[in-house]
């Protein structure tokens, strides 16, 4: 029997970084934004906490192939 399990989980990272002194509010939001899209804090983040939310599975019937699948029952959510 083949069977496709899928597991979703929400995964909270954190970074500890050193931004300009002096900075308003704005311009911190905006600093930390500018540093995230230009991938900079990416190497800084350790996972904090991973919450789990929910794992479902189906029991997949027919071609054993998972990219010709004829028929699935989902058996858990």
């Amino acid at each position: 029997m083949r069977v496709i399990v899928t597991v979703v989980e929400k995964i909270i990272s954190e970074a500890h970084i050193d931004i300009p002194d002096g900075l308003n509010e704005s311009a911190i939001k905006q600093h930390i934004v500018d540093r995230y899209n230009i991938g900079e804090i990416s190497t800084d983040m350790n996972i904090f906490q991973v919450d789990f939310e929910f794992i479902s599975a189906r029991i997949v019937q027919g071609q054993p192939d998972t990219n010709s699948i004829s028929s699935e029952k989902e058996v858990i959510r």
